[in-house]
């Protein structure tokens, strides 16, 4: 089987649930894990897939689990439906410590090499501290986590942090620790323990990426979850049966043979405009290069710090847009890389600024 890119753009912006917005359930609009790394980005994500949503109807789906908050995939902060909570985390904690330690990247790798430590015991260590400090239904922001698991864990796990002028866990271990230990965030932003229910096969998770991805290879997979080169080819090669081979321009990729079909016919057209924030599954690095060609345009959507959001127009990238907040209003200030349709425009800032909870004072074209 041969696609071009606009076949696998077609193919993965209607499994991003971005062709159509309509009436869905918040934890359906999040089957794909929304990057909550910077402030309502998630939130944001979540809105340009599902008519009606509110700040409130979320932070009520986010307090009660409907929609579960917390550090999965490479340990970042997601928004995901709550019956994916192991899927995205547990199920794809290495248990080698060579692979984990790669999980954990590099300041781990160095401190278990100085200190003589192995990263599935460190790893052992801080989770069950973590399940402690949380015990008994207790709340605790980042900070008082961190008080309490200076308390539990031993010294050679917490280095000095020059920015918190603080010794504390390593970050990626306490990240990690949270996901080991099933523990969620609340609207507040405070930890506390969830429910994460049963854990699956990490293949799973090898489906479950190329259902919004395919087709896709084993170094996008693990660039995505967040594991080593030897971790992600290992689960890779439990999902192998059911994946089909693909040809994408001189390349090689591997689609869900179930998918077949629907990349190969067209999905009905993308309508509308959406401001989707940084952060978006559908601005993870499997798509950056298909929906940004220009490097120039790829350079300044997907900066290493402070990216900007992208404006897409009947599922085609056609700005940049950023929102700037003075008290109660909204300014959102977009970039123009196409034509855009001033009024679809316009409603759309609207809709990003509610979301936000203010009012949209203007909508500036750079």
């Amino acid at each position: 089987m041969h696609v071009d890119a606009d076949q696998i753009l077609a193919f993965r912006l209607d499994r991003a649930g971005l062709a159509v917005r309509r009436a869905r359930a918040v934890a359906e609009a999040a089957a794909c894990p929304a990057s909550d790394f910077a402030r309502d980005a998630a939130l944001l994500a979540l809105g340009a897939r599902t008519e009606a949503l509110t700040r409130e109807a979320y932070d009520r789906a986010v307090d009660a689990g409907d929609l579960v908050v917390a550090h999965v995939i490479r340990g970042a902060i997601h928004a995901f439906a709550p019956g994916d909570f192991t899927l995205y985390g547990r199920s794809l904690i290495a248990d080698d410590d060579a692979e984990l330690g790669a999980q954990l990247g590099r300041q781990v790798q160095r401190l278990a090499a100085e200190n003589r430590f192995a990263p599935t015991a460190a790893l052992d260590e801080v989770a069950t501290a973590t399940r402690e400090a949380l015990a008994d239904g207790r709340r605790l922001d980042k900070d008082a986590l961190h008080e309490e698991l200076r308390q539990r864990v031993r010294a050679d796990l917490m280095p000095w942090c020059q920015g918190c002028r603080s010794h504390h866990v390593a970050p990626m271990l306490w990240r990690y620790a949270t996901v080991k230990a099933g523990v969620r965030l609340d609207a507040a932003r405070r930890y506390l323990r969830g429910d994460p229910g049963r854990t699956p096969q990490p293949g799973e998770a090898v489906r479950r990426f190329l259902t919004f991805y395919g087709p896709g290879t084993p170094r996008d997979f693990g660039e995505w979850a967040g594991l080593g080169r030897r971790h992600a080819q290992r689960v890779w090669r439990t999902a192998a049966d059911d994946l089909t081979e693909t040809r994408v321009g001189k390349s090689t990729g591997w689609l869900l043979s179930e998918d077949v079909d629907a990349l190969a016919s067209s999905p009905g057209a993308a309508q509308g405009i959406r401001l989707i924030p940084p952060g978006d599954p559908y601005l993870q690095k499997p798509n950056r290069v298909l929906l940004a060609p220009d490097p120039d345009v790829r350079k300044r959507l997907f900066r290493p710090v402070a990216s900007p959001g992208a404006v897409l127009s009947d599922g085609r990238l056609a700005g940049l847009w950023r929102i700037k907040a003075k008290g109660g209003k909204a300014e959102i200030v977009v970039e123009p890389l196409g034509s855009l349709a001033r009024g679809l425009l316009d409603e759309e800032a609207e809709r990003v600024a509610r979301l936000r909870g203010a009012a949209l004072a203007s909508v500036a074209i750079a």
